[in-house]
């Protein structure tokens, strides 16, 4: 039974920064293609950033290139999400989710398994 639970949301001030923790198990990790998405009231689930298996490969939306960073520590079985100056709409629920094979899919019908959530609410 594939299980992914996502720790580490919060309330945090406009430019602050957190870390989300998504534990997996149940899968082999090092060949799931794992991604964040995250969901604001009222709005479609949308990508926030993707990594390949290995690591290597990477996507991050626009809205958040060169602020968020996607590591993963396959050892561990365990991917982050690193947001830094983090904005008013930056806030809503966000996922992780998983899915086999080596494509760094960013849509979220490619993911089979997804977690609980973790709400982030970013205060101005």
């Amino acid at each position: 039974q594939v299980q992914l639970v996502e720790s580490g949301g919060g309330l945090v001030q406009a430019g602050g920064s957190l870390r989300l923790s998504c534990a997996a198990s149940g899968l082999t990790f090092s060949s799931s293609t794992m991604g964040w998405f995250r969901q604001a009231p009222g709005k479609e689930r949308e990508v926030v950033a993707a990594i390949s298996g290995s690591g290597y490969g990477t996507y991050y939306a626009d809205s958040v290139k060169g602020r968020f960073t996607i590591p993963r520590d396959n050892a561990k079985k365990t991917m982050y999400l690193q947001m830094n100056s983090l904005k008013p709409e930056d806030t809503a629920d966000y996922y992780c989710a998983a899915k086999g094979g080596w494509s760094l899919d960013t849509t979220r019908k490619d993911y089979l398994y997804w977690g609980q959530g973790t709400q982030v609410t970013v205060s101005s």
